[in-house]
């Protein structure tokens, strides 16, 4: 018997201009010209890529459909095959849930990779201590899904850790929808806030400190127009912990983009054009999401509820490491193999927070 769950089939009627944009793409790809330019080309193929479900979904649905008219047409000439009739409904209402959910409004950014941002907050050298433990699980993470994590800008802690840092993860050729690393980890920003016991503390006591994470979408250079005369370029010698120089030539770099006040570091590389390259990159990254913002209110309000502050009372996430145990606040998450998530077993909980975002989305429809 069908469920009793209504389909809104509202948005069925943008499937048709859908259909024709797709055996459009579909004859542009196999212009070979088209390969004579690989932005293009690459653009070209995203976007099919993530129309490709959608005609699917399509498909199967008018084929529920004519299954069912079918079924219907035969019983009425036969009743035994009347027994048929509800399976056949309960497939085209499948089909059409399905449908539905692939019409959701798409994130924009859903088809981009990363830069992603860790920031220690409260707690001092633990807290630093923290940062690296996150890098090492988005990093396992990345590798999981055959992504390719890079580094690239560090602030070491004197402790060890880091007092912040900028990684870039990037999907390799062109990923199936959903599967980017920004679909995947576009939920991941927040306060992180974990519980243990430093190596420090004689006497056992749990501390608890926090660390920021920032997700961007990583931008094109297409993307985001980036003036010249709007940037103001200070060199400076890079610096290691405490302060001291490990570099004897001014090739850390700080830009400052003067319209929007954004300033964006990079000292990691012995080169000051590849830390100009690197700090460009984020900049990028931060001018997209800064256009987003003043253009999408919708978009404001989901980078809102990224880290601000590092303070503990703003978490999204707790990592406990005496029980093992983390817990996601915003879907009441909840597993105790923090071990394995730290070694970037994140997928159940990243799909709770993407089916809750789903389910969210089609109760506002």
């Amino acid at each position: 018997m069908a469920s009793d769950k209504q389909v809104n089939k509202e948005r069925f009627g943008q499937v048709p201009a859908m259909l024709t944009e797709y055996a459009q793409l579909e004859k542009d790809l196999a212009d070979p010209s088209i390969h004579g330019d690989q932005g293009k080309a690459r653009q070209l193929g995203k976007r099919y890529a993530a129309l490709g479900p959608v005609i699917g979904g399509y498909r199967a649905f008018k084929s529920a459909e004519e299954d069912l008219a079918a079924g219907k047409e035969m019983a009425a000439e036969d009743e035994s095959f009347a027994s048929e009739i509800p399976a056949l409904e309960e497939a085209l209402h499948e089909a059409e849930t399905k449908l539905e959910e692939l019409l959701l409004p798409r994130d924009p950014n859903e088809d981009r990779d990363v830069i992603l941002e860790i920031k220690a907050g409260v707690g001092g050298d633990e807290s630093a201590l923290f940062v690296g433990d996150l890098l090492r699980m988005y990093t396992r993470y990345a590798e999981k899904h055959n992504w390719k994590a890079e580094i690239i800008d560090t602030t070491d802690s004197e402790m060890g850790g880091y007092k912040e840092l900028s990684m870039a993860i990037k999907s390799k050729g062109i990923a199936q929808p959903g599967e980017t690393p920004y679909a995947k980890l576009k939920f991941e920003g927040g306060v992180h806030r974990v519980q243990r016991v430093p190596e420090t503390e004689s006497q056992g006591r749990i501390h608890t400190s926090a660390a920021g994470v920032l997700i961007l979408a990583e931008a094109d250079e297409v993307d985001v127009e980036v003036r010249q005369q709007d940037l103001r370029i200070d060199v400076y010698r890079s610096s290691g912990p405490g302060g001291q120089s490990v570099n004897t030539t001014d090739s850390a770099v700080r830009i400052t983009h003067i319209p929007t006040g954004v300033v964006v570091s990079c000292q990691n590389e012995k080169s000051q054009l590849q830390n100009k390259e690197s700090a460009m990159r984020i900049l990028r990254a931060r001018l997209l999401a800064h256009a987003q913002e003043q253009a999408d209110a919708a978009a404001m309000a989901e980078r809102k509820s990224q880290v601000r502050t590092v303070d503990r009372s703003e978490r999204i996430r707790t990592y406990n490491y005496p029980e093992n145990r983390i817990s996601d606040h915003r879907v009441n998450f909840k597993a105790n193999n923090l071990d394995a998530v730290l070694n970037g077993e994140l997928d159940d909980m990243i799909d709770a927070l993407l089916a809750a975002d789903k389910a969210a989305k089609l109760a506002s429809e």
